[in-house]
């Protein structure tokens, strides 16, 4: 495989609490008005990304799966995900708040949907002032107490909410109810799914359908961890280097600081590499050549790159770096 760093074309979903800052913020292209999400890197049937340049342009993850298998994934992630690609990695503009939702595990994933479960991070990339997500439950809770705050439509009452800034950074594992509020523009790493229980939807008309969307409680019940937790924040180190992040079983992601020129050695590492810049804009050198790369874009390093170099353009360049 004659490998080089991959850039895709993102592809970009409506969602009834978009706003604009996919493309005021992250200069994203696009017509369409209450853009939520963009998905910059995707295996998701029907919502497949392709390389946007190079001689593998066009190309999907499978594509190149198919063709380059370990070489492109890694031996060892190939021997366990086969032609899947085992990642989605999103940017989401949330105007108004999301739903109130949880996502399901791996297990039971795959025996209702025969999907991935959808462990997931969050890395806050801009927050307007008050702007929260809700986390969890601050108080312990049974089937039963919830079912009844449902009914009485306080179940805000009793989730953690946690008011958040630039850089904040949560693990959301299955089981965690979670929802992102309004004025959050975040990067969200997951397992590929698109698997997601709505328990609470603020009795909201899409204005697209007319219609409230669907709740899914009865999936949802089964799935729900309860139980409260002391901290739901992600704490890490922000030095000149390789800072962990959130490693869990389904990827690991550091945060990396550049401030004038870092050099990566992946020899090591038997795995594709993601990077997604979150602020500032640097080049990559691979080979003598270079990619542009600036906040709001991402790029795929297929597992048969050993070494490249970055050089920060800007003051204060951060990346996020994704493997398994």
């Amino acid at each position: 495989m004659k490998a080089y760093p991959l850039k895709f074309s993102p592809v970009f979903s409506y969602r009834l609490w978009g706003g604009e800052k996919l493309k005021t913020v992250l200069n994203k292209e696009y017509s369409e008005n209450n853009i939520g999400e963009s998905w910059e890197i995707s295996d998701v049937k029907n919502s497949e990304t392709v390389v946007s340049e190079g001689v593998f342009k066009g190309k999907t993850l499978r594509d190149l799966i198919k063709e380059f298998k370990g070489d492109f994934l890694g031996d060892k992630v190939y021997q366990q995900f086969g032609n899947e690609f085992p990642l989605l990695i999103k940017f989401i503009d949330a105007k108004t708040p999301l739903s109130i939702q949880v996502h399901p595990s791996n297990e039971i994933a795959k025996e209702r949907h025969n999907s991935f479960g959808k462990n997931e991070m969050w890395y806050v990339m801009e927050a307007d002032k008050d702007a929260e997500l809700i986390v969890g439950f601050d108080k312990e809770l049974d089937k039963e107490s919830y079912k009844k705050h449902l009914k009485e439509g306080s179940i805000l009452e009793v989730l953690h909410h946690e008011k958040v800034s630039k850089g904040d950074t949560f693990y959301i594992p299955t089981g965690r109810v979670h929802a992102i509020g309004a004025g959050v523009l975040l990067a969200e790493i997951q397992q590929t799914s698109d698997i997601t229980y709505r328990i609470y939807d603020y009795d909201r008309v899409d204005a697209k359908t007319g219609k409230l969307r669907d709740l899914h409680n009865d999936l949802a019940i089964d799935v729900i961890d309860f139980k409260p937790y002391k901290e739901y924040k992600t704490s890490y180190n922000t030095t000149n280097a390789s800072n962990k992040l959130v490693h869990s079983p389904y990827f690991k992601t550091n945060i990396l600081i550049v401030e004038n020129r870092v050099e990566k050695d992946y020899s090591n590492l038997d795995s594709f590499v993601i990077y997604i810049c979150v602020e500032g804009s640097l080049e990559l050198n691979f080979e003598n050549k270079i990619y542009l790369f600036k906040k709001g874009e991402t790029i795929l390093l297929p597992a048969s790159i050993d070494k490249i170099e970055f050089n920060s353009l800007s003051k204060n360049s951060k990346l996020l770096e994704v493997y398994l």
